[in-house]
């Protein structure tokens, strides 16, 4: 379990990268209890006053001029909470659940949301307790925040909703009394700074962005071993053809691609052949790979930033004394970093099928039809490419842009949203897609490689060989294919193919 002493608005993506596979057990400083302090004294201080401020004595959207008495503050914090917990679908899973629970208290925790160090505290059990919140998946526009969602996340600190705890969903009074907890009564702004926010959209993002990582690192080595297997030239992968063109990510991926591509037994067997070109998928991968790698990097760098940010609203800023009502809560930025990273997703499968389909065809990899002696009698790879080319057709589908799409809400006052929420929840259908069409690529370059014996890849290739022999056996005849797809997809989940592409994404 990592241990972290948040400085609030200073997350890495190592961090966060870190939080969602292994959990977390967080602490915070001092100096942010009393920077909390001091904002949540400025509301009290309006309440006090009796001066009409949207968000802390105000109804919310369309209902933002109707001013609420003193003794009703905490009735309406709680009101909000409740009818906006509308989500529905399945629950979103543990480990995004705690990048929710992390960014939100990574936003609170920056001093400019106006809530008491109480709500922040159990947030912080919460999280240091793996008491999650149950989110159904659906039922946020992206704008004004995740309200849906969010208001899901916040239902157990008013006492209500349900969480997951030790395997097993539970209401959260059963899950706070087992741990000596209690449910709070929120005072004027608690509410909407819990429920107003990109945390969700941002969460989601995050995962979309560790699965690609996974991805793209497979289909990395995926990609080095069909080179290996369909005899084909290390030329493209030369160092002074990407110089020239001068794009960064093709550069990175020929690099990624030369440390996996050291000289071997089955290249020099080759060196002397006359064949000029290799097709497309093989010869443009740098290329294309690069370029997958540079919509990684960049929507990387957003979503950074907006895990870091204070998106609800108003705001409080101390030194002036003054509460400000803006935007902050439009996720249109983690809209447009998932749109991109979908494109990217796509493609890494769409190049993995191409070159999968390749070494099925006898005529263009000099391999047995469909990669199995006796074809006919077997049928070896045939319909796993046949699987591969549905998967990757249903990406394309799923690579339509959400962000351009926008519905008016809230009676016309939330009249342009983002759709940040599904163009990033949506991501994790087309990696589960893209992981499998990279493992088909995986087991089918292996095979390759063994058709190739007794010539031997490098020892780095190798390796990969026998991770990919450690759990499915060489295919000497037909057997059952689907339990091989599902061992190399959790290889992919485990990061066996190691990080060749994150040091480019971070940088």
């Amino acid at each position: 379990m990592n241990e972290l002493v948040l400085e609030p608005g200073h997350l890495t993506l190592a961090q966060l990268r870190k939080v969602y596979f292994d959990g977390i057990q967080l602490s915070i400083s001092d100096s942010t209890w009393a920077a909390i302090d001091l904002a949540q004294g400025v509301v009290q201080d309006k309440v006090d006053g009796g001066e009409i401020v949207y968000g802390v004595n105000t109804g919310f959207g369309r209902l933002a001029s109707k001013h609420i008495e003193p003794d009703l503050l905490t009735e309406l914090q709680h009101n909000l909470i409740l009818s906006h917990a509308t989500g529905v679908g399945r629950y979103l899973d543990d480990a995004t659940v705690r990048l929710i629970l992390l960014l939100k208290i990574n936003a609170l925790a920056r001093g400019v949301s106006g809530i008491r160090k109480e709500v922040l505290a159990l947030l912080l059990e919460m999280l240091n307790h793996n008491i999650l919140p149950a989110i159904p998946e659906k039922g946020s526009v992206g704008a004004s925040g995740d309200l849906a969602p969010l208001a899901h996340m916040s239902l157990p600190i008013i006492g209500h909703g349900k969480v997951h705890l030790e395997g097993e969903y539970l209401t959260s009074n059963e899950a706070f009394s087992k741990l000596g907890l209690a449910a709070l009564q929120l005072t004027a702004k608690e509410g909407l700074a819990l429920l107003n926010g990109t945390q969700v959209s941002t969460a989601l993002a995050l995962k979309g962005l560790f699965e690609a990582e996974q991805n793209i690192n497979a289909a990395f080595v995926a990609g080095s071993l069909t080179v290996e297997a369909a005899l084909g030239s290390r030329t493209p992968f030369d160092q002074r053809i990407q110089a020239v063109r001068g794009q960064q990510g093709q550069i990175a991926a020929a690099q990624i691609y030369r440390s996996l591509l050291e000289d071997s037994e089955i290249a020099n067997s080759h060196s002397e052949c006359d064949k000029v070109q290799d097709p497309y998928s093989l010869r443009c991968q740098p290329q294309v790979m690069g370029a997958c790698l540079d919509q990684l990097r960049n929507a990387a760098r957003i979503i950074e930033l907006e895990a870091n940010a204070v998106s609800d609203n108003p705001l409080i800023f101390v030194d002036q004394g003054d509460i400000l009502s803006g935007g902050n809560f439009h996720a249109q930025p983690i809209a447009f970093a998932a749109d991109n990273m979908a494109l990217a997703v796509a493609e890494i499968g769409s190049m993995s099928e191409r070159r999968m389909a390749l070494l099925l065809d006898s005529h263009m990899s000099q391999l047995p039809p469909f990669l199995v002696e006796d074809a006919g009698v077997n049928s070896g790879f045939m319909i796993a490419q046949v699987s591969a080319a549905a998967l990757v057709s249903e990406n394309k589908s799923h690579a339509h842009p959400a962000s351009v799409d926008s519905i008016p809400t809230s009676a016309n006052q939330e009249d342009h949203v983002s759709m940040a929420t599904f163009a990033a929840r949506r991501l994790s259908d087309m990696n589960l897609n893209t992981r499998y069409v990279v493992a088909v690529e995986l087991l089918a370059a292996c095979q390759g490689i063994d058709l190739r014996r007794p010539l031997k890849s490098n020892d780095q290739l190798e390796n990969y060989w026998s991770n990919v022999r450690a759990v499915a056996a060489y295919w000497d005849h037909d057997r059952y294919f689907q339990p091989d797809l599902e061992a190399i997809a959790e290889l992919i989940q485990k990061n066996t193919f190691g990080e060749w592409a994150n040091a480019y994404i971070e940088s």
